[in-house]
């Protein structure tokens, strides 16, 4: 097995001349590709998902057996000591770990996690091991883009503010207070699988400038007008009419979305949230929402889930939650499994994964 860190140039032109794929999978901008030389002989995926829901339909089966070269097995076990037996013989998992569980797969080489931010996966001893990961990043992007699109035309067009509450009480009672976004300013704080989403939608369909901040140095997209470095996220928040937190979380990033951000707002402005919700800190978004200081926010995540019905953004004006469903949809179903069965293959024949996570940083 070897492990080569290279750039995203020489990544694209490998993709280039590799069997055509998805669109979203060749657009992905891993830093690192695992490539497993030689290829293994037979491959035995373990799904951890325990339980009667557990696991593929016997269609979905099929197309990952299909991907392999026959020597495709796999496992979805229906009780926990079922699982535990497996462990040790099995290559692949797919699905999540903890400690014990990765301490008993002892021919453990590939980690499919289904999810595409992985702050609640990772621990030590998995960040430690040898083994490669994958994730399900760009996955969920078209879904929480449109997510992203529709809170924020939910909130300029009064439909959260105004015309739910009006139908609610069988009142007609038309309103001008509306804003349009055309050609107004987007920001993205980070530009992966979502921040990208949002941005085309943004830019294609609505004529707006983006502007955009992330940590990883990568080409600029034609619908992008700025990409910068981290740093110059607190110049770029005063000059967007829509800030948009798209980033993973991370030890690094997490309540990065606080007072100093909202307070370097526009009153104008509105702040939509599509990633992790401890990205943004509840308190000081509650305050920028109560005293005015922007004009209303939509989250898709919570600060912590389920949001308790004590939580201080329950009742702020202009607020809308969408409560952690924005990325799901039948095609995002039908992306997935485009995807699995797209490493299952680049597995059986020794070519790159796609989606490799770089553990120490958790994305």
């Amino acid at each position: 097995m070897t492990d080569n860190s290279v750039s995203r140039r020489l990544f694209m032109a490998a993709a280039a001349a590799a069997p055509a794929m998805p669109a979203l999978l060749a657009a992905d901008t891993s830093d690192r590709i695992r490539i497993f030389d030689p290829p293994p002989t037979r491959i035995r995926i373990l799904c951890t998902r325990v339980g009667p829901s557990a696991g593929f339909t016997p269609a979905e089966m099929e197309q990952l057996k299909a991907a392999g070269k026959n020597n495709v097995e796999i496992f979805m076990p229906a009780t926990q000591d079922e699982m535990n037996k497996l462990l040790p013989e099995c290559d692949v998992v797919f699905g999540q770990l903890n400690a014990a569980s990765l301490a008993k797969a002892k021919n453990l080489k590939w980690v499919q996690n289904l999810e595409a931010g992985l702050e609640r996966e990772m621990f030590p001893e998995l960040v430690a091991h040898p083994c490669a990961m994958t994730n399900m990043a760009r996955m969920y992007a078209p879904a929480l883009g449109e997510t992203a699109m529709a809170m924020l035309l939910a909130l300029t067009r009064g439909i959260q503010k105004y015309y739910v509450p009006l139908y609610d009480r069988k009142e007609w009672k038309p309103v001008r207070d509306l804003v349009e976004i055309q050609g107004k300013t987007m920001g993205v704080v980070a530009l992966g699988g979502l921040g990208q989403a949002t941005a085309k939608i943004a830019h294609y369909g609505f004529d707006m400038k983006i502007l955009a901040v992330d940590i990883k140095p990568m080409a600029k997209p034609v619908f992008v007008d700025t990409l910068r470095e981290p740093e110059w996220l607190m110049e770029m928040t005063p000059q967007v009419d829509v800030l948009v937190c798209a980033c993973p979380s991370t030890p690094v990033s997490r309540g990065m979305i606080g007072d100093k951000v909202f307070r370097a707002m526009k009153k104008t402005a509105y702040f939509i949230n599509i990633s992790r919700g401890p990205l943004m800190d509840e308190n000081a978004l509650a305050s920028a929402l109560k005293e005015g200081r922007i004009a209303g926010a939509g989250s898709d995540p919570g600060p912590v889930e389920p949001y308790p019905p004590t939580g201080v953004l329950w009742g702020c004006p202009n607020m809308i939650f969408t409560q952690h469903s924005g990325g799901f949809s039948p095609e995002r179903q039908i992306r997935h499994m485009g995807l699995l069965a797209e490493n299952v293959r680049r597995y059986t024949h020794g070519l790159p994964l796609v989606n490799v996570v770089d553990k120490e940083r958790g994305y």
